[in-house]
């Protein structure tokens, strides 16, 4: 009698009965456990011909669980390097494309170069300290002082951007004066820097187009003030005698 027609006993299904707890880690916990079983299936197959079988049907698989990536370039390419990681890096196949490794997928990304976390003006922020720096190599002349003039104007709107009220132009000399290490000095020089006005006047928004000469306005039926529809009159559906 075949093994597969053997009734089971209730008691022994229930014993053998399988926890999360107690099953092996999911790589990729998109594609499911009964994927992961069909890629531990295919890695312990001996022949090489149905093992190459068993991978090309477990991508027609996960092809098909995604149908919305297989317009997307190289989805096939996506699809085989998931299979080898899923794998665990023990699938013997071959695959179109250039099989991963594990120290590649291992690889960290390079320490980014974070800017200073404790500046004394924050407001003005960092770019402000490295348009200094890049004036303090510059040689003398109009353009040095057309863009010290610049950074000067820029460190005030900045500041305006934390205080509100106002700023004098001394409080700003000084600043750069102390943020340039004493290599741009405005402190005795008659520069006058923009208005705070100027620099805090924002353009407002044209609600209503301007229309060319002679086209006429669309009237809109709502009342302005409601919002909601003109009443009709009477006699506006009137149909004339």
């Amino acid at each position: 009698m075949n093994l597969k027609y053997i009734k089971e006993n209730s008691n022994d299904v229930v014993h053998h009965l399988e926890y999360n707890a107690e099953r092996s880690h999911l790589i990729i916990p998109e594609y499911g456990r009964h994927l992961q079983k069909l890629i531990d299936q295919a890695t312990h197959i001996e022949d090489d011909i149905e093992r190459n079988k068993a991978a090309r049907y477990i991508i027609q698989v996960m092809g098909s669980l995604n149908p919305h990536l297989r317009d997307v370039p190289d989805f096939q390419h996506k699809l085989w390097d998931q299979l080898f990681i899923m794998s665990d890096f023990k699938l013997v196949a071959d695959s179109p494309y250039p099989i991963p490794s594990r120290e590649v997928l291992q690889l960290k990304p390079d320490v980014l170069k974070y800017p200073q976390n404790f500046p004394k003006y924050r407001f003005y922020g960092n770019n402000i300290k490295y348009m200094i720096d890049v004036a303090n190599k510059w040689d003398d002349g109009d353009m040095k002082n057309a863009l010290v003039k610049v950074i000067a104007n820029h460190m005030k709107k900045s500041y305006l951007s934390w205080n509100k009220d106002t700023v004098k132009d001394d409080v700003i000399f000084e600043h750069l004066y102390e943020l340039s290490d004493g290599k741009l000095n405005l402190l005795q020089s008659e520069e006058e820097l923009l208005n705070t006005t100027d620099l805090l006047r924002t353009n407002k928004r044209v609600s209503n187009k301007i229309l060319p000469v002679g086209q006429p306005k669309i009237l809109s039926n709502k009342n302005s003030k409601t919002g909601k529809p003109n009443p009709v009159h009477k006699n506006q559906n009137r149909k004339p005698l």
